[in-house]
């Protein structure tokens, strides 16, 4: 689906409110700060990809500020990764600031008060996507909060550049090509966000978050051997079981209880994906579980649902259904 919002059409004395419904139906409810509000001039398209929304706004210069009373009531928590296209940017959020520029990308926290803004008329690229679906990805997402990222090279650079190809191949997507373009963007972001050498030093001790990292990937590279378990981690790791334990005691969950859910998110996208063939039973096997029965526990306690009932539910969702 796609739609755009102006404020071309809209009389001086509403464009103002006109903006704040535009943004909060777009993104999540903000306060909004208006340089001149009667003269405020601004344009928003979002094209939605399954999960995911992207949009491109441009606007005159903006304050926008996120309260605790915007989402004291709001269930799902949601990231917004931003692109400023034209004119630097300004954001902050639990007590970090950072300024970013074209050539940058930075991410938002909905669950978090912050105060986003630019001072001169602004040209953004805005990708909304779940915290669940990076959270099952990224360790503690929330503290790249602070952080700009490169969005001109390597993975960042692939990034950006696929957010500006989507517009122009929207309309001939299928609903299904579209849901699929949504979650290469997820991945092209995790993998921006992995490569960034500052993912090693944000934390607690550099040395801990660099034996975090690896063993993260180590786990994602070996999630289908059901024999992966802390020895087999430790020994490809190069470190002691003992202290594989101690690293995971600050992250307020068991290493194992981390692995099954890094499973259980990859046979959920598994199971979301209309193009995937496999049956549910080798979807379990593909990522991991031996016993079927145990894995369907997991999955609806997890989930809220049993695998084929939340794969049905998935597909009578998809826009090709409705």
């Amino acid at each position: 689906m796609k739609t755009t919002i102006t404020t071309s059409e809209t009389p001086a004395h509403d464009r103002s409110r006109h903006w704040h419904d535009a943004i909060a139906t777009a993104y999540f409810p903000l306060d909004l700060q208006f340089k001149s509000p009667d003269h405020f001039v601004g344009d928003l398209t979002l094209w939605t990809l399954g999960d995911v929304s992207l949009s491109r706004l441009t606007s005159e210069a903006l304050q926008y500020r996120r309260l605790p009373q915007h989402f004291k009531a709001e269930r799902e928590e949601h990231f917004l990764v931003t692109v400023p296209a034209r004119s630097e940017v300004f954001f902050s959020q639990c007590g970090k600031d950072v300024r970013c520029n074209p050539g940058g990308f930075i991410l938002e926290r909905s669950h978090e008060p912050y105060e986003f803004s630019h001072a001169e008329a602004a040209d953004l690229w805005v990708m909304k996507v779940e915290a669940k679906a990076l959270g099952g990805r990224i360790r503690q997402p929330d503290r790249f909060c602070s952080l700009q990222f490169n969005a001109t090279e390597g993975a960042g650079g692939l990034f950006t550049d696929m957010l500006h190809l989507i517009p122009n191949r929207f309309d001939a997507m299928s609903p299904e090509t579209r849901s699929t373009v949504g979650q290469q963007l997820i991945d092209l972001l995790v993998l921006a966000l992995k490569a960034d050498e500052r993912t090693l030093t944000t934390g607690n001790s550099t040395v801990r978050e660099a034996h975090l990292t690896r063993i993260e990937a180590f786990v994602r590279r070996n999630m289908g051997n059901p024999e992966l378990d802390p020895e087999a981690i430790a020994r490809g790791c190069g470190i002691s079981t003992r202290y594989l334990h101690e690293l995971f005691r600050d992250t307020n969950q068991t290493l194992g209880s981390w692995i099954r859910d890094q499973r259980l998110e990859a046979c959920r996208e598994a199971l979301r994906d209309a193009s995937n063939r496999q049956t549910v039973a080798e979807i379990a096997y593909r990522w991991g579980f031996s016993d079927q029965a145990q894995f369907s526990r997991a999955f609806k306690a997890h989930f809220g649902a049993p695998p084929k009932e939340y794969r049905e539910q998935a597909r009578v969702k998809s826009p090709a259904h409705g």
